[in-house]
């Protein structure tokens, strides 16, 4: 009789899991983002929820943490209750944490990725009439004049130890050059206004989407995307690659959803079948391509992988080259 017992109680546990995952999601879910409202990251989040949700029948509300670099957010993702009702985006920046010793979640491994989105690479954008004065019309131009002129150039991303920051460590290292990196408290916007206007800057290694208006007013002048390939929309596609141009040089930003460690298995299935489906959302692809924004999908496993290689290899590297301590 016991063991009948017992074989019910399994039966019933096994059957009311079953019914849980076929009813989830059954109410609305929470989504994180380290960084502020308005932003990048915040307007590429809020588009994908909107695909997100058409897949699971519930409305993700997001939640914006920020501070203290992104670690806030960060922070609040790993701590989150793993029941599958919240997830978020985490950034470039969550591989630099465990370097600078930022913050208590110092690795990748602190969180289960669902996938990656989005990645912008960094472009090399330089003032339009420096540029023309020093006969540079493109990258490999540019790294003859930094060879020329070693540590002269100077070059602006954002503020100390960011994204754009460690861009230019990587392309100095990749290239082979030496110029020097000047930081912006306030972030990209001033670094390419600067460079726009020639002010203690000669360019910038921030993203296309940052450049944009200065680009499109003949102030500034993009010489080559640090990226495999060029960027497949109708604002950028005509600018070339570095690559195309004989110089490897690789770097990009990007963001991805993650889940707490802890989440059921086959809810975290289901999540990223959602996912994987969303991505291809026609709403979501229109927006991101007006709006200038890569679309670099990973899957889960993939994106781990690429977490891994970011954290342990890539980045360390790029800050040695741009002289960041750590």
């Amino acid at each position: 009789m016991k063991k009948l017992l017992a074989l019910v109680m399994a039966l019933v546990l096994v059957l009311g899991a079953a019914a849980a995952l076929a009813d989830y999601p059954d109410k609305g879910l929470t989504a994180i983002c380290p960084w502020g409202a308005g932003g990048g990251t915040d307007n590429c989040l809020r588009a994908f929820c909107l695909a997100l949700d058409k897949q699971l029948g519930q409305v993700s509300t997001v939640d914006n943490r920020t501070g203290a670099s992104g670690v806030t957010g960060h922070e609040a993702i790993a701590d989150a209750d793993p029941d599958g009702y919240t997830y978020g985006m985490i950034t470039f920046e969550v591989v630099t944490y465990k370097a600078l010793e930022m913050s208590d979640y110092k690795s990748y491994e602190d969180y289960d990725p669902l996938c990656r989105l989005n990645a912008d690479p960094a472009a090399v954008t330089v003032n339009k009439k420096w540029a023309d004065a020093n006969g540079i019309a493109d990258i490999n131009g540019f790294i003859d004049y930094c060879k020329a002129h070693p540590g002269e150039v100077r070059m602006g991303g954002s503020s100390a130890n960011s994204v754009w920051h460690i861009a230019g460590g990587y392309f100095m290292n990749a290239a082979g050059v030496e110029f020097q990196m000047v930081t912006y408290p306030d972030g990209a916007a001033s670094a390419v206004q600067a460079a726009a206007q020639g002010v203690d800057i000669e360019g910038v290694t921030v993203s296309l989407a940052e450049a944009r208006n200065f680009i499109e007013s003949g102030d500034l002048v993009c010489l080559g995307l640090m990226a495999e390939e060029r960027i497949n929309n109708e604002v950028f596609g005509a600018i070339p690659t570095c690559k195309e141009q004989g110089v490897e040089a690789y770097y990009a930003t990007w963001r991805g959803l993650a889940l707490p460690n802890g989440v059921d298995a086959d809810v975290r299935a289901k999540l990223a079948d959602a996912c994987a489906a969303a991505i291809e959302d026609a709403d979501f692809v229109t927006y991101m391509n007006n709006a200038g924004l890569g679309i670099a999908y990973l899957n889960s496993e993939d994106f781990k992988a690429f977490l891994q290689e970011q954290e342990e290899t890539d980045v360390p590297a790029a800050m040695t080259a741009a002289g960041i301590e750590f």
